[in-house]
């Protein structure tokens, strides 16, 4: 009798000491719990995605040179801040020159009945690093590859067809002097044709593109190609 009245007693002092034990531990477990969750929310970024007003602009250097861009103007997100860059991509409705909206959804069901809007000029800036400038290129390796056949300006526009064979087969290029305008163009195909016209300012190079079709109002795009590298540039000293 003595050996089992003896169990009962030794079974609730066990629970005591045991619940003595489980105690501080609790107790530590949830000082553990608060101080993460405090380091948490200290820790926690605090910021959101900015959202950039029509008239704000991002000095941004490029070969040593400054340009004030748009914040919806620039093609790739990464590219979207301040500072130095090698070059930049950008895109502007034409012709009020204002930055774009929202990019227009095409599904795969849809793309074949979705005409592309025809009403973009495109401009890259990149560093130069000293390579041939283009109106070095125009009077020295253009005129190489031209045929000779020389058609009438029209308009005060003048085109000059590359020969077959050549780098720039395929392309024409366009010449005005005032204003001024130079522009190397494909021809239209299975595709319209598309021209490019480039221009250097300080260490950058400036790549404008836009359809050819536009030249029919030649002054009104080179028009708008001088008042968007205006705008970009700023006022200077």
């Amino acid at each position: 009798m003595t050996l089992l009245s003896s169990a009962p007693r030794r079974s609730r002092e066990f629970d005591k000491l045991r619940r003595g034990h489980f105690a501080p531990l609790l107790v530590s477990a949830l000082i553990a719990a608060t101080a993460l969750t405090l380091i948490a929310w200290l820790l926690w970024p605090t910021w959101a995605p900015k959202a950039f007003d029509n008239n704000e602009r991002l000095p941004v250097s490029i070969g040593e040179t400054l340009f004030n861009i748009p914040p919806h103007a620039f093609r790739r997100k990464v590219q979207r801040h301040s500072g130095p860059q090698e070059s930049v991509d950008l895109n502007f409705v034409y012709p009020s020159l204002a930055t774009p909206g929202a990019p227009m959804r095409v599904t795969a069901e849809t793309v074949e009945q979705t005409p592309l809007p025809v009403d973009r000029i495109f401009l890259s800036i990149a560093a130069h690093h000293d390579t041939l400038a283009p109106d070095v290129r125009l009077r020295t390796i253009y005129p190489r590859y031209l045929d000779e056949t020389r058609s009438e300006p029209q308009d005060g526009l003048s085109i000059h067809a590359f020969r077959d064979r050549t780098p720039y087969a395929g392309e024409d290029l366009f010449i005005a002097e005032t204003p001024a305008l130079v522009a190397r163009c494909t021809r239209d195909a299975a595709t319209p044709g598309m021209c490019l016209s480039e221009r250097r300012i300080g260490g950058a190079d400036l790549t404008f593109r836009f359809p050819r079709q536009w030249l029919a109002d030649w002054r009104e795009v080179a028009g708008a190609m001088e008042r968007l590298t205006q705008q970009l540039r700023g006022p200077q000293n």
